[in-house]
């Protein structure tokens, strides 16, 4: 086998697995966007633990035949651009989403969520869902108050307790003494 066809049947399994172990991708065509626009949204994508690879269509399409997502072929048309998330399935299409508004020539195509191929409608809809630590601390917060509400409403028996506890210990001291 040469060695060009083991680097594609390399790619190939690259691509494999993080279609079948990303929670997230967002396809893009990144035409007319210059280097340093690329540059800038992958520093995005990366500080969100993004990663955003530039894929040949043939190659895509072997490897999501091969994971059973032939609903992809459609999508993949002139340059594609994939940002894959294993973590934060918000992250690429709140990213790209954000970067679409401001640059114009950046285009999304489509998605995937846990294995399923979503419609650009339904990325701009995750685009729009707060991002897991936005929800991280909506949950601290909402738990924050009744907890310190807790805590106020057991003080006042938990002194008394102590007091108690306090006055036996003296007793048996007294006692022993």
């Amino acid at each position: 086998m040469n060695k060009a066809r083991q680097e594609k049947e390399r790619v190939v399994q690259e691509i494999k697995s993080k279609l079948q172990n990303s929670n997230a991708a967002v396809l893009t065509d990144y035409r007319g966007l210059n280097v340093a626009e690329v540059t800038e949204l992958r520093k995005q994508l990366r500080e969100a633990g993004v990663e955003y690879k530039v894929l040949k269509n043939t190659l895509v399409k072997i490897a999501a035949k091969e994971v059973g997502l032939e609903d992809l072929f459609q999508y993949l048309e002139g340059p594609t651009a994939i940002a894959f998330s294993e973590e934060d399935p918000v992250a690429p299409a709140k990213i790209l989403s954000n970067f679409a508004k401001e640059h114009k020539n950046l285009e999304i195509k489509a998605g995937l969520l846990e294995g399923n191929v979503v419609s650009i409608e339904q990325v701009k809809e995750l685009a729009d869902l707060p991002s897991r630590e936005e929800l991280i601390a909506k949950v601290l917060g909402g738990l924050q108050g009744p907890i310190s509400g807790l805590v106020n409403v057991l003080q006042g028996p938990i002194r008394n307790l102590v007091y108690v506890l306090e006055a036996i210990r003296k007793e048996k001291e007294a006692q022993a003494s």
